[in-house]
């Protein structure tokens, strides 16, 4: 992965051009950055009140970053120079390359060439800005002041960019970096840049695709192992189509699902929204990961308390009720009109008296939650005295120190906390946060965040060239192989093997056997209780005419529920798994959860647990509960399988899996892999 410190953090900087590429020299200068800024122009003596070179060959060294601000002909022709002198890294400024098609991929690949082993970020790129050295690669307007320490911004977007410095939620930026088309350094490498400066707390992205699941693995590994937090919005949530997919587990999974899924693999948290990643990473920054155990809010209105309710259950972030002892801590510090619960209405009794705040406040911080939170709304500041607001305040955050307890302040309307009072609220350890929805999202994110993951390495992306769908009994018998049962079976060839099969195994499943039927209920190519002689003679003439071969094979008995269990590939991120409720059904209910191989069984035995029909496994109303742990043994035993075939497995579908309470059968199962 290339080094992106001399890019990044530059103490030269070398400025191609003469239009937006002022910009970038009265950015930096406005931020202080100490560092040598080189304009280089042929025609001009000086820009920008500095004096101009003529020539890459005339600086006096070669620079750490360069702005390049020329247009798309001339930028390769600049970075092939730059690459050739030694320079640390360069930022391309034009469009006009692969995002345009045609010509424009030509020149992209020219770019790439002519870059070689050096950094470069875009074309079609802003910039970066760094705001903890001053040194801006930046030729616009932008919201950041200069920091010690902060959050770093990742955007393939510019204007994204932009937007997220713009704000007034008292979010210290101490890094944006956008990376445009990506040609040369992708996002990999800008997370690995962040993961090395050690005034970086969190690293927010923003993902509109992931082109190299491995080297973004490890990226993101090199972060968490350096204490960083990452979160991410990943943009295109809409499930993108699969290339000849036959199995319902491709269905089911869909593009944005194994994002998801990856992502979470890594210990990246995921939100929906703007607003939500930067009060998410706020509140990382701040105060870092918290326990599990919850939230209590404090606010002196009952309706404030209800909203937080509702929306502390709807975000998952669990409000746990004070126990006696804790009543009994915080009775005697509040009007006896009081009522001592979570959330907890401290009424308006003591407002604008902080001595009498602080030891409530106190008292509630000693409970059982992981993080206490003030709902606080400032008045407008035209309209006078915040007297009151800025003593609640004091007192909470007074009380937070005294009890080394996690500390929010919620604001119900976000432009209702003004930004002097949040940096304040931050410098004091409390973290202020605005909008509810997004303060929700942030304690859930923290309550989650643990430490650095495994390391694992992504299964391979799609396979080239054709693929082969085996029949029903030879995808069973790869699968046996691995551990996964299968109920007992034969093979027949004649109506009157096919009588004697029935009647040596009882109530049975007759299929027709065909690597041209993917789907066989559909195909009217399955069928179930054949019992008997006339019976199986029925089965024979009409799946005979499907097939040469029928497999017939013993009814699984006492089913207790199905599932569906199966490997499919996504373009981009490679081979995952799927489990879920199945049978006929598996689609419509989509009641599905993704993991990324490899899978340990403990992440099997939480998803299992997280799926709607867990119920139904543990013995719905007084059925018997099914053999949980044989489930667990045959995912692993599916994930061990994908692992072994990751270099020809197309898409592998159990449905259904048959759960019983003393075991787990693989009833059908479509195996497909890549031609050799």
């Amino acid at each position: 992965m290339a080094d992106l410190s001399r890019l990044l953090r530059p103490r030269s900087i070398a400025v191609f051009g003469a239009g937006w590429a002022r910009e970038v020299i009265r950015q930096s200068k406005r931020m202080g950055f100490a560092g040598a800024i080189w304009p280089v122009h042929p025609d001009k003596a000086e820009i920008e009140g500095l004096a101009a070179f003529p020539s890459i060959a005339a600086l006096p060294a070669a620079p750490d970053a360069s702005f390049v601000g020329v247009n798309r002909h001339a930028t390769i022709d600049v970075i092939a120079e730059l690459a050739a002198r030694g320079a640390g890294g360069a930022v391309c400024f034009a469009s006009g390359f692969a995002e345009t098609g045609g010509e424009g991929d030509g020149l992209q690949q020219a770019l790439i060439d002519a870059a070689g082993a050096m950094p470069v970020l875009g074309p079609n790129c802003y910039g970066f800005i760094n705001a903890l050295d001053g040194a801006l690669l930046w030729p616009d307007l932008h919201g950041c002041d200069r920091v010690e320490r902060g959050v770093a911004f990742l955007t393939q977007s510019s204007n994204i960019a932009i937007n997220l410095t713009m704000g007034r939620r008292a979010l210290p930026i101490a890094y944006v970096v956008c990376l445009g088309n990506q040609a040369v350094t992708g996002l990999p490498e800008a997370i690995a840049g962040m993961a090395d400066d050690p005034r970086v707390s969190v690293i927010a992205l923003h993902i509109e695709g992931i082109a190299d699941p491995a080297a973004f693995a490890a990226a993101a590994q090199r972060a968490r192992a350096a204490g960083k937090h990452l979160i991410a919005l990943k943009v295109g949530a809409s499930a993108g189509a699969q290339a000849m997919t036959l199995s319902h587990t491709a269905s089911l999974a869909g593009s944005a699902g194994v994002g998801s899924a990856f992502l979470k693999k890594l210990g990246i948290a995921e939100v929906s929204t703007i607003p939500e990643l930067l009060e998410t990473a706020k509140f990382l920054h701040v105060g870092g990961p918290i326990g599990a155990s919850g939230l209590l809010t404090l606010s002196c209105s009952g309706g404030e308390a209800s909203i937080m309710a509702d929306a502390a259950a709807r975000a998952g972030v669990p409000m746990p009720p004070l126990r006696d002892a804790d009543v009994a801590r915080v009775r005697p510090t509040v009007n006896p009109l009081v009522t001592v619960s979570n959330p907890f209405d401290y009424h308006t009794f003591d407002w604008g008296k902080p001595e009498r705040l602080q030891p409530t406040f106190a008292a509630v911080m000693a409970g059982p939650q992981a993080v206490t939170a003030l709902v606080l709304d400032f008045p407008k500041a035209e309209l006078g005295d915040a007297t009151g607001w800025d003593q609640a305040l004091d007192a909470f955050c007074a009380a937070a120190r005294a009890t080394s307890s996690a500390a929010a302040v919620i604001a119900t309307v976000p432009e209702c906390l003004p930004e002097a009072a949040g940096h304040s609220l931050a410098a004091r350890g409390v973290a202020p946060l605005m909008g509810v929805a997004e303060a929700m999202t942030a304690f859930r994110v923290a309550a989650e965040a643990k430490s650095a993951p495994p390391a694992f390495a992504p299964l391979p992306p799609p396979l080239p060239g054709e693929a082969m769908l085996l029949d029903e009994a030879a995808g069973k018998a790869l699968l046996a192989g691995f551990g996964v049962a299968v109920p007992e079976g034969r093979l027949c060839a004649s109506e009157a093997e096919t009588v004697a099969a029935v009647a040596a195994l009882g109530p049975c499943a007759v299929k027709a056997v065909s690597t041209r039927i993917a789907h066989k209920t559909e195909a009217g190519a399955v069928m179930l209780n054949v019992a008997d002689a006339a019976g199986a003679r029925a089965a024979f003439a009409r799946l005979s005419r499907l097939s040469n071969t029928i497999l017939v094979e013993r009814m699984v008995a006492g089913p207790v529920a199905e599932l569906i269990v199966g490997a499919s590939r996504d373009p981009a991120l490679g081979l995952h798994l799927v489990v879920g409720a199945g049978g006929v059904l598996a689609e419509l209910l989509r009641d599905s959860v993704i993991l990324i191989p490899p899978v340990s069984r403990d992440e099997i035995r939480v998803a299992i647990a997280g799926l709607r029909i867990a119920p139904l496994l543990a013995g719905w109303r007084g059925g018997k509960p099914a053999d949980v742990e044989a489930l667990v043994e045959t995912i692993d035993a599916v994930g061990r399988f994908v692992a072994a075939h990751a270099a020809d497995l197309v898409e592998l579908d159990i449905n259904p899996l048959i759960v019983t309470a003393d075991g787990a059968f693989a009833a059908d199962a479509l195996v497909r892999l890549a031609r050799r």
